[in-house]
């Protein structure tokens, strides 16, 4: 049975409860809500910058469109607007006059046909500039929220991280002069022990587990000096008695 003064042992109480309050502010830090919020947050925007890309793509392509069809339009005009010219000046034959007015009347047709075009992809390009911007605003309201929510984390960081380097500096004045191999038994056990490596002896009940130590264990524990560093026989934690 390894041996350590009694006032090491007892302190090691102090160096397990720090150590737990360390784990717990660790704890803490890995579980805020508003890391989940975060999370989802980012998801969201994710497919929210998707819909945007392909609704901005769409809009660009309903704009080139409607570009073309004016484009189209203008020819038309531009040309049955020059052909209404030379009719009107009345310096052409019989022949050519017949002929521009049979291109007026097919230009005319056509414009208005290019004109209903232009109409249909106005309307298109207006309807889906209406849900763009609906898009947009989504997309702009996700990332004012995952700001702020991120300042809200990183706010809630700075004050757990300053508690953590807090509670280290306590427990660095804490473990100073305890028995090298005391602590690092202590040490060896709290790691694979899920951060408990000492408890105190309740009576009869193990502070680590919970769980009340036979007789024959009871006793031996009680034959031995108070040097003696005494575990659990069911836990395997460092028991420190009162």
């Amino acid at each position: 049975m390894p041996q350590a003064p009694v006032a090491d042992q007892r302190r090691l109480l102090d160096v397990q409860s720090l150590d737990t309050h360390l784990t717990q502010l660790r704890h803490k830090r890995n579980t805020l809500e508003v890391l989940a919020t975060i999370t989802e947050l980012q998801s969201r925007l994710e497919d929210t910058a998707t819909a945007l890309a392909h609704s901005r793509t769409r809009a660009s392509d309903l704009t080139r469109e409607l570009t073309k069809a004016e484009d189209d339009v203008t020819q038309v005009t531009t040309r049955l607007t020059r052909n209404q010219q030379r009719l009107d000046t009345g310096a052409v034959s019989a022949k050519d006059a017949q002929a521009l007015m049979h291109e007026i009347t097919s230009l005319t047709t056509r414009q208005a046909e290019l004109e209903d075009v232009q109409i249909d992809v106005m309307e298109r390009l207006e309807a889906h500039q209406e849900a763009l911007g609906t898009v947009e605003n989504a997309h702009a309201q996700l990332v004012s929220a995952l700001a702020d929510a991120e300042q809200d984390r990183d706010a809630q960081f700075a004050a757990i991280d300053q508690e953590i380097a807090q509670i280290t500096a306590r427990r660095q004045d804490a473990v100073a002069g305890i028995d090298d191999a005391l602590l690092a038994l202590y040490e060896k056990i709290r790691t694979s022990r899920g951060g408990v490596g000492a408890a105190l002896l309740e009576g009869r009940q193990c502070g680590g587990c919970r769980l009340d130590l036979n007789a024959g264990d009871l006793d031996a524990i009680r034959s031995a000096s108070a040097e003696s560093v005494v575990r659990c026989e069911e836990c395997g934690r460092i028991l420190v008695r009162d």
